[in-house]
């Protein structure tokens, strides 16, 4: 079963942005096991207090759900902490709701890229979990990215980078762009389209190696895809625009569209791309998280069995009917086998 999808246009801790936590944290079981992966700013010395950051918006903006939050410290190839290797990926397992957010994207795609960490959330996603892409990892889940920082911040030339196509598997051809409408230049600078104007946008959209789906979100909004419903549900401040084959579609915040408007919208079959010694790993910690957890019967219930036993074996029926609604008074219920009594903790 697949988790829901959230990619934010920004603004993962802003003030509205519990809006769209709660959308996907509302088709999960409280309370909600949070894993926040540290790969993006994984760059910056701080790399812990981002995701930190989130998980103490998560704890005080989200708390009737209960979050426990976990970070996956995933920061670099070839480093102690390395998104490869499968003991700091581990808790990913065990995880409903993955987020994964600030930073660069370039850095992000070229860490993750066919690592263990980005297989595993992959993975906890076909199998339930949600899975959340905000700010640099909105961008490098795109079949390409913008490599924001590269050319805003260094001036290279315009150019694109390889995504992480995270949409690929789903039969799209995507290329997400966020801060849509960002005004943060005022009047003296167009820092729309995710800080490259529209005029250096156009250019990059004809650079495109291949025609792409553009999917624009604009700031405080959050696009919310729910795979097996087959909704797509815009949440927040703003709109989502859907731009293919030339035509463009703006997206109202409350509205909803068929996942079919962004492409040939399909589900993977199983662990269709992703490695199988990680997909078994992830289905046998799903299978052991399903397993109905052993509760230990009291030992004066245990002795008012014993107690209903022996006035069963007497034919005191009277005496054995009132020992079992004294059982169930306390919360128990007795069921009579050809091997002798089986307790269990009554379902109410």
């Amino acid at each position: 079963m697949f988790g829901p999808i959230a990619l934010f246009g920004s603004g993962e801790t802003s003030p509205g942005a519990h809006r769209i936590h709660r959308r996907v944290m509302e088709d999960l079981d409280t309370p909600i096991r949070v894993a926040i992966v540290e790969t993006p700013a994984g760059f910056e010395p701080n790399a812990q207090g981002v995701a930190a950051k989130i998980g103490d918006y998560l704890t005080h903006r989200l708390q009737n759900f209960q979050p426990a939050i976990t970070q996956i410290s995933a920061r670099k190839r070839g480093t102690d902490l390395s998104p490869d290797d499968p003991a700091i990926a581990a808790p990913i397992f065990d995880a409903d709701y993955l987020f994964i957010g600030p930073g660069s994207p370039s850095y992000a795609a070229r860490q993750l890229r066919d690592s263990y960490t980005w297989h595993a959330m992959r993975a906890r996603h076909r199998l339930g979990a949600a899975l959340c892409f905000s700010s640099a990892s909105t961008l490098a889940v795109s079949a390409q990215t913008i490599p924001v920082y590269e050319i805003y911040k260094v001036g290279e030339d315009l150019h694109w980078k390889p995504g992480l196509n995270f949409f690929g598997a789903f039969g799209l051809n995507l290329v997400i762009v966020p801060h849509w409408n960002n005004n943060d230049g005022g009047a003296d600078l167009d820092t729309s389209h995710c800080y490259m104007g529209t005029d250096r946008y156009e250019q990059l959209i004809g650079m495109l190696p291949e025609p792409a789906t553009i999917l624009g979100i604009e700031e405080n909004t959050g696009l919310v895809i729910h795979p097996y419903t087959n909704i797509c549900e815009v949440v927040g401040a703003g709109c989502a625009i859907v731009i293919r084959d030339g035509v463009e579609h703006a997206f109202a915040p409350g509205q909803t569209f068929s996942p079919s408007v962004l492409g040939d919208w399909r589900l993977p079959h199983g662990h269709e791309d992703i490695p199988v010694a990680i997909w078994e790993e992830a289905v046998r910690r799903a299978e052991a998280q399903a397993q109905p957890v052993a509760v230990a019967v009291p030992q004066g219930v245990l002795d008012l069995v014993q107690q209903r036993e022996d006035a069963r074996k007497q034919r005191d029926w009277a005496e054995a009917d009132a020992l079992r609604a004294a059982i169930a008074a306390l919360g128990w219920q007795v069921r009579d086998t050809p091997d002798g009594p089986e307790v269990a903790a009554s379902d109410n």
